[in-house]
C-alpha cells in the first residue's frame, strides 16, 4: 500500500529512478490488468572483482514471459512478452550479461505480486534462489520450469500464508511458564562502569 503511494509520487514528480523503483513503478502501472501476473527477478553478477545486483519485474501473460525494468543497458531491462518459458527469459538475461563480461552468480525469483493496490501483504522477493554459477543449464531449466508451473497453478503461497497467527486466548501468556527453581530477575541492573 505504501509502495503504491510512492509509485504515484514517482509519476507526479518524474524524478530519475533506479532498478528497484522501476519494479515498484511497473507493479503500480500494471495493477489494473488482472490478466498480467507480475513477479520480481533479481540477479547477482560478478565483474572485475566486484559483485553487482539488479532487479526487474517479470511478467506472465497469455502463456508468454517478458519483463519490465530499468538499466543503463537496453538489453538488461524490458523484454517483450515473447518467451515461451521462464527459463528462456532467464537465459536471455544471462546471455545479455555475458555481452558485458558479467557472469551471473545467482538468480532469485519471487512470487506473484497481488493486484490489490491497498494490500498489506509484503512482496516475496526470493521464493526461489538458484546458484546458477554452480549448476548446469539443464538443472537450472528444470528448477525454473517446476517453479513456473507451481506459480501458474498458484500452489506457491507467500511465507506469511504458511504460518497463520494463532489466536491468543485472553489472559494467557504465550511465553513459557517460569519453573519454580528459576531465579527471579533483578529489579535493577548493576552499573558496569
Amino acid at each position: 500500500s505504501r509502495l503504491m503511494e510512492t509509485a504515484r509520487e514517482m509519476t507526479r514528480e518524474s524524478l530519475p529512478i533506479k532498478c528497484l523503483e522501476a519494479v515498484i513503478l511497473g507493479i503500480y502501472l500494471t495493477n489494473g490488468q488482472p490478466s498480467v501476473e507480475r513477479f520480481p527477478i533479481s540477479f547477482k553478477t560478478h565483474f572485475s572483482g566486484n559483485y553487482f545486483h539488479h532487479v526487474v519485474l517479470g511478467i506472465y501473460c497469455n502463456g508468454r514471459y517478458g519483463s519490465l525494468g530499468m538499466s543503463r543497458r537496453s538489453d538488461l531491462m524490458d523484454k517483450p512478452l515473447t518467451y515461451r518459458t521462464l527459463s528462456d527469459l532467464i537465459f536471455e538475461f544471462e546471455d545479455s550479461y555475458k555481452k558485458y563480461l558479467h557472469s551471473v552468480k545467482k538468480v532469485k525469483i519471487g512470487l506473484y505480486v497481488p493486484h490489490e493496490p491497498h494490500s498489506f501483504q509484503p512482496i516475496e522477493w526470493k521464493q526461489l534462489v538458484l546458484n546458477v554459477s554452480k549448476m548446469m543449464r539443464t538443472e537450472v531449466r528444470k528448477e525454473l520450469e517446476k517453479f513456473a508451473r507451481d506459480m501458474r497453478m498458484k500452489i506457491l503461497k507467500p511465507s506469511s500464508a504458511h504460518s497463520p497467527m494463532k489466536e491468543r486466548p485472553r489472559g494467557k501468556s504465550l511465553s513459557p511458564r517460569r519453573r519454580q527453581g528459576s531465579p527471579q530477575r533483578r529489579a535493577c541492573r548493576r552499573d558496569k562502569s
